[in-house]
């Protein structure tokens, strides 16, 4: 460790002098509170700049904070709006969105804004699970610094090379916050190794001389404080976020932007609003933009610039703190939100009407997997949603689509639609939400997507961390020895003895469905992370990750009396009752077999009376499933029943005698 040390130590000469400049007096400024304001309180806050301070781009600082999933990126945010003078409702108060706040993720990346010592900061939460880089890959683009969250803990991981990847990209120099160092594992000797371990990866991502000379800072964004030196427990009056926001605007170059030149902003975000229409969010390339002005969509075409529509700016927003304000105009370099334009979306131009070229589009990487959604046709149809056709399905999904770059929507035959995606948790928030609005429909099983090239067969590979308990290794590289995983390094934990933490490749499709499946081998006490890595030669067909199903045969309510007599046979998915019907998936069978029964039959009725008769029914409690679950249990010939009420397992042809004649074909 000497060797790293030392050479981290010949890079970052001085990176410690971060001294807080001292706080020069601020004009009050006074915005007009949109109706969706959260507090008053928050838009004090937002009214202390300096009037002319939106026109002049050196007091901006658009900074994005990067990380791993749950490092503390959005808890981080939290302190920074409070240090700032923001009326926070609730804790993880950018996390606005109901499943970001039930699963304790953030799904979407959200843009604020906060005045520090007379400048203003545009700062932008990102996600940090692997399904949602793209929204990682849109935002990055937009701003000139980056704040690397890394728990010193747990080290960099998967994701935090993915993020960090997209950062250096964009000629970012990022800004390496430690997390959690008030942890009691957590050591000055433990943050200097994961240091190191940042700066390798800095370099082994080809970072330049001036990116791999990054600030390095100590945090606990749980307590609230962060300072340039190592301490668990700093003096009082220091014990705040200052020293990072100093950092911030010592580190972070104002955004290079001309005001003279014509006003033009890339779309990178769109919210739909009731009365205002579509709310267009970015930065703002250059220029100036007023309430009033003249604008026109622009976006890139294989023929060159197509003019979209001509419009007029009807409102000109900010976001601050957890709310919106109004301004009358924006310069170059700040991230604003327009309304006014009905059909731009992200990745379009909104331009002054005489600029006729539009700005380059956001790249992003390719999606990995596909799932067909289509109508649902089952016998239970149409009793618990409202949106039940194929064109509103097909509706819904095109409009997630224009704010989700990430998702593409092809459609299909028979009213169905490939949505392609990152993985199954990004396509299992989409049908979630859906099925909270109300509609009902099929889901095949996720399915991984293929390239060749010069002949040969590629198939995507992931980047697997995993730590557990010493006694849970064996169950594990069993498990991901069927599914064709490749280890690349195993060792101890720093700082937990008796767990082990393992690095390892394994192709996208072996990882579908092994989350539950994990968290049952580790009885709850592992973790899995995982990022996309490369395409890379496919590496043959899985071992048995799956047994059969026990498929009803039969109409009508599950009765307790049939389960009693079907345990024995396997694992049960459904309580007593149910309502059931012919096709449908009632439990998981103890062998590799499929196995058709009838869990309707009722007990028969007669006039004698004899003792022993009347068996008291004891069953064990179903195995019911969440929807992840489900996506990633189904077979090839199964699909996912999905209604606002229930999540039900169905084979894709209900009939027997045509499932029988299909896998015959199949097997030919």
């Amino acid at each position: 460790m000497a060797g790293p040390l030392l050479l981290r130590s010949l890079w970052s000469t001085g990176k410690r002098s971060l001294s807080s400049p001292s706080a020069s007096s601020v004009h009050l400024k006074s915005y007009l509170s949109t109706a969706r304001a959260l507090s008053t309180a928050a838009n004090a806050a937002a009214a202390a700049v300096s009037p002319n301070s939106t026109l002049d781009p050196s007091r901006l600082r658009n900074v994005a904070v990067i990380a791993h999933v749950d490092h503390g990126k959005t808890t981080l945010m939290d302190r920074l709006l409070r240090q700032c003078g923001a009326d926070i409702p609730h804790e993880r108060a950018m996390d606005s969105i109901s499943l970001e706040r039930e699963r304790g993720i953030t799904i979407a990346s959200k843009v604020t804004g906060i005045s520090w010592r007379e400048n203003e900061l545009n700062m932008v939460d990102t996600p940090g699970h692997a399904d949602f880089g793209g929204e990682v890959e849109r935002v990055v683009g937009m701003v000139e610094g980056a704040i690397l969250v890394v728990d010193a803990g747990e080290g960099p991981l998967a994701q935090t090379k993915f993020v960090l990847a997209k950062a250096l990209k964009y000629g970012l120099r990022p800004i390496l916050l430690l997390n959690k160092v008030d942890r009691p594992a957590v050591s000055e000797e433990r943050c200097d190794e994961v240091e190191s371990l940042v700066f390798d990866l800095f370099a082994n991502l080809g970072a330049t001389d001036e990116q791999l000379d990054f600030p390095v800072l100590y945090a606990s964004a749980k307590e609230g404080w962060a300072s340039s030196t190592f301490t668990k427990d700093p003096p009082a009056d220091v014990r705040n976020m200052s020293q990072l926001l100093d950092a911030i605007i010592r580190h972070v170059p104002p955004p290079k932007a001309s005001l003279d030149a014509p006003f033009q902003m890339l779309v990178t975000m769109m919210e739909k609003d009731f009365y205002l229409g579509r709310i267009l969010t970015g930065r703002v390339s250059s220029g100036v933009v007023s309430v009033g002005d003249k604008v026109h969509g622009l976006r890139i075409t294989d023929s060159g610039t197509e003019k979209i529509e001509e419009g007029k700016v009807i409102k000109l927003m900010k976001k601050k703190g957890t709310g919106m304000v109004l301004i009358d105009s924006a310069g170059a370099g700040d991230i604003i939100s327009i309304a006014g334009m009905t059909k731009p979306s992200i990745g379009h131009t909104v331009a002054n009407t005489e600029v006729t070229t539009a700005l380059p589009t956001i790249e992003l990487d390719p999606p990995t997997i596909s799932m067909t959604f289509g109508v649902n046709d089952s016998p239970l149809a149409g009793r618990d949603g409202t949106h039940l056709t194929g064109g509103k399905i097909g509706a819904r999904l095109m409009s997630e689509a224009e704010t989700n770059l990430a998702i593409n929507v092809i459609p299909g035959m028979a009213e169905t639609y490939e949505v392609q995606g990152r993985g199954e948790l990004q396509l299992g928030i989409l049908i979630e939400n859906m099925r909270r609005e109300g509609f009902e429909l099929s889901v095949s099983p996720p399915k991984v997507m293929y390239k060749t090239e010069n002949g040969v067969k590629l198939e995507p590979i992931e980047e697997v961390t995993i730590e557990v308990n010493e006694e849970h290794v064996g169950l594990v590289m069993e498990a991901l020895s069927h599914r064709k995983a490749e280890v690349m390094d195993m060792g101890p934990v720093p700082g937990s003895a008796g767990r082990t933490k393992l690095s390892l490749t394994c192709p996208s499709r072996g990882l579908v469905g092994y989350r539950s499946v994990f968290s049952s081998d580790t009885r709850g006490t592992g973790f899995m992370h995982r990022a996309f890595l490369k395409y890379e030669k496919h590496r043959g067909l899985l071992g048995n990750v799956r047994k059969g199903v026990l498929v009803s045969m039969g109409f009508g309510s599950i009765t307790a009396h049939a389960l009693m007599s079907l345990e024995p046979r396997g694992i049960l998915f459904v309580p007593p009752g149910t309502e059931t019907y012919d096709g449908m998936i009632i439990g998981e069978h103890s062998r590799d077999t499929d196995l058709d029964v009838n869990p309707v039959r009722a007990k028969e009725l007669s006039n004698v009376r004899a003792a022993g008769k009347d068996e008291n029914v004891k069953l064990t409690p179903p195995r019911l499933m969440t929807l992840e679950e489900a996506i990633g249990y189904v077979a090839s010939d199964e699909l996912i029943e999905v209604t606002p009420k229930a999540i039900r397992l169905r084979k894709r042809y209900l009939d027997v005698n045509k499932r029988k004649t299909m896998s015959k074909r199949a097997k030919e």
